[in-house]
């Protein structure tokens, strides 16, 4: 037992072995000290965790009550010396303590022990646990506009797993799919969630001591309403404007911040949509306004400079925030163009400053917002979007940095982005390495730089008993960096299944690389048969592994051929549909196909 590693997600900050075990016990008692309302609700979780590990007789007890049984004693103590959010786990030959100060660092304790009981079933090993987190916050933004939006039996899942990580904020990114009253046009292919969803999910992460906050973006990425004729009024440019990479887009993106109509709509939205949440955050939005100063704000950006403009009607959206009862979070990539006026921010607007490359400029985009006083988080990335199967050594890098600087400088939060460009093709278990590596590097940055991904991925998300499948995740997601080009924002193997035009992209891949990667990809993927997953979906991941495998594969084989076998596209589609429906819901599904059902019959 003693020579056993003990894997805990996010990694411990101290972690002290003694000799012995404690061996579990069919029956045994529960005692509490502190607050009833508070650790009643805990010991529930508790009971849950032994009872998943087959221990169903345990049963509460008085405090300080005599008993010869095996005892697990709960300790709510304010002045116990450990940081808020933080805990001690005591584990001995003859029972097991957990002492916090506060309720969140009790379930964390809880969220340790069911991740020890995982690991060693009958028998404990002997050792004191103290920890506590380096960030505040640590948050998951999961996109549900590009196409995915989940079902809420999914989203319930992913919070149990995210909340054993210890992570305490989440965020669904919204644009159109969620189900406005009066706006059923902009949703209504989508399967939005409803008020009712929302709600019963609050309730949920609330339960695990995740804060689920309001996300509607609110200036830009607005495409989906401003392209329908009752809305075109209020849009920037409405036939459409040049991207700052030089694209011609053909819809708009942005409202028209000059239209007092916009701000009414707004106004509609946020009466609509805030309500249904318990958070007293929320994420307004307002990235790439790409398209700002090209068409209805035009000349009122060129008299007072379009910083200004942004800022404007940026601090208009926060003063309907502040109305409401909400401190407003925006993403902080547009003012950090005119760095000039970050300093004109109110200090109740939250700064989200965000990069998904491992070379962002964290040091310096922090420096700024901290300089100026402004309360910021750093939000990194999961790396999976535009890529199939992830970009691991990408994702690794970016979250490391976007860690660091955030603590350097003062950020009170680090929020993982998760997100579903073009189609949002890959599967959910993708971003669970990003996830992970998120929920170490917000917890304990220092020990997250050495941890073991892999086995803990085996552990604590694939409960892998074989060992195989997390080093096939992280394998398969540096299979990109096999083809030796290395892209922003994407992988080149996404490209040579999703762009119409291969030339550009096969133009930059070196001699044998299509080769070379095939035969990586097939070496990747061999071990995937020798998995042996005891969590309740692992038919299911094994599934989405193999589609991302085979949606990899096709575009290799339609890049060096030129050509494509229809019958293995629509057996790759009605695979793709399969596997989508058994997380999400059927709504965004026809738009992720359609790119590929255009090109191929």
């Amino acid at each position: 037992m003693a020579d056993l590693e003990i894997l805990l997600l996010p990694p411990p900050r101290r972690l002290e072995r003694r000799a012995g075990e404690f061996l579990l016990a069919p029956a045994g008692v529960i005692q509490t000290e502190g607050e009833p309302d508070v650790l009643e609700p805990l010991v529930f979780q508790l009971h849950k965790a032994l009872a998943r590990a087959g221990f169903e007789g345990w049963k509460a007890a008085a405090s300080g009550r005599a008993t010869p049984r095996p005892t697990i004693h709960l300790l709510l103590d304010h002045h116990c010396g450990v940081p808020p959010q933080g805990y001690r786990l005591e584990i001995t030959p003859d029972g097991l303590r957990l002492i916090a100060p506060d309720r969140a660092g009790m379930f964390y304790a809880l969220m340790t022990f069911r991740q020890l009981l995982r690991q060693f079933p009958t028998a404990l090993p002997a050792c004191v646990i103290t920890d506590w987190p380096d960030y505040a916050v640590r948050g998951v933004m999961l996109d549900i506009s590009r196409d995915k939006v989940p079902t809420l039996t999914t989203l319930c899942d992913l919070v149990d797993r995210l909340a054993e990580w210890k992570f305490n904020h989440l965020q669904l990114y919204t644009e159109h799919t969620f189900a406005y009253r009066n706006h059923r046009e902009v949703w209504e292919h989508a399967d939005p969630l409803t008020p009712e969803d929302v709600r019963q999910l609050d309730i949920f992460c609330r339960e695990r001591g995740v804060e689920l906050t309001p996300n509607q973006n609110s200036f830009g990425h607005l495409t989906r309403w401003l392209k329908l004729p009752r809305y075109r009024a209020l849009a920037e440019c409405p036939e459409g404007y040049v991207a700052p990479w030089g694209e011609r887009r053909a819809e708009p993106t942005s409202l028209d911040p000059t239209n007092p109509a916009s701000l009414d709509l707004l106004r509609e939205l946020f009466d609509e949509l805030l309500p249904n949440f318990s958070s007293r955050l929320f994420n307004a939005g307002c990235d790439e306004t790409w398209d700002l100063g090209q068409g209805r704000s035009a000349t009122t950006c060129a008299a007072r400079g379009k910083g200004r403009v942004y800022l404007e009607f940026l601090l208009k959206i926060r003063d309907e925030a502040v109305r409401r009862g909400h401190t407003m979070q925006f993403w902080g990539d547009i003012i950090l163009q005119h760095p000039e006026l970050v300093g004109e921010l109110p200090r109740d607007l939250i700064a989200l400053n965000w990069g998904y490359e491992m070379n962002h400029p964290f040091e310096r985009e922090t420096a700024t917002f901290a300089a100026a006083g402004l309360p910021f988080w750093v939000c990194p990335g999961t790396s999976s979007w535009n890529s199939l199967a992830g970009r691991t050594t990408n994702m690794l890098g970016n979250i490391r940095a976007a860690a660091e600087a955030g603590l350097k400088h003062g950020a009170e939060g680090l929020l993982v982005t998760d997100w579903g460009d073009n189609g949002h093709w890959q599967p959910l278990p993708v971003s669970y390495a990003g996830f992970a590596t998120a929920a170490a590097f917000g917890w304990n940055t220092s020990a997250a730089k050495e941890m073991p991904l892999a086995k803990l991925l085996d552990r604590h998300a694939f409960e892998d008993e074989a060992g195989v499948m997390g080093q096939v995740a992280l394998n398969l997601g540096d299979l990109y960096r096999t083809t030796g080009v290395e892209l922003e924002n994407v992988s080149v193997l996404f490209h040579l299944l999703h762009k119409r035009d291969l030339a550009p992209w096969l133009a930059k891949l070196p001699p044998s690389a299509l080769q070379k990667t095939a035969q990586q990809l097939d070496e990747v993927t061999a071990p995937l048969d020798r998995a042996q997953m005891r969590c309740t979906d692992a038919t299911l991941i094994g599934d989405e592994f193999a589609l991302v495998a085979w949606m990899i594969r096709h575009g290799i084989q339609r890049a060096a051929t030129g050509e494509e076998n229809l019958e293995d596209v629509r057996a790759l589609l009605d695979e793709h549909r399969r596997v989508w429906l058994a997380r999400n819901r059927l709504g965004g599904l026809a738009d992720s196909q359609r790119l590929l059902r255009e090109r191929w019959p």
